[in-house]
């Protein structure tokens, strides 16, 4: 069973509409959380490329860097089609990019929220998705309660 429809949320995947990268984002997050995320992309054997080499890195060991460092990125495709980017810049919100050109239609529409959902329940939080240049204004993520993603705004 689909945790949204795509008839009911097209509107906030038309890259014309909404910019094509949203921000999606655990906020509240920690150094452990986001290793959790890091630890997760391994187990579930999901493709990865990291900015800086071919493993996953630690998180504390990135986070710590100098703010003046380059922020690193670690790229993970859940399936061959999907990409997400994950901008590992701050330790207190796990934030990454989708192209909203990748998640057209129900099927890819089901594999990012899987995705969301995948995140949520390993951090026990919510992961929020904003329109690009929109922060602070989620439209849809993966409530905790519910235990799938929901609408967060009328489309």
């Amino acid at each position: 069973m689909a945790d949204v429809l795509w008839g009911d949320v097209s509107a906030f995947f038309d890259p014309d509409l909404m910019g094509s990268l949203p921000d999606v984002r655990v906020p509240d997050a920690s150094v452990e959380d986001w290793q959790a995320v890091l630890d997760l992309v391994v187990e579930r054997g999901w493709k990865f490329q990291y900015s800086e080499g071919e493993t996953v890195p630690r998180a504390e060991a990135v986070l710590s860097r100098p703010a003046d460092t380059e922020c690193p990125d670690l790229r993970v495709w859940p399936t061959a089609d999907v990409l997400a980017i994950f901008r590992l810049h701050a330790a207190d919100e796990v934030d990454f990019d989708v192209d909203l050109r990748e998640l057209q239609g129900q099927d890819r529409l089901d594999v990012f929220c899987g995705f969301l959902r995948e995140i949520g329940r390993r951090l026990g939080k919510p992961v929020l998705m904003d329109p690009e240049g929109d922060y602070g204004h989620p439209v849809l993520g993966f409530d905790v309660e519910a235990d799938r993603v929901v609408l967060l705004a009328d489309p």
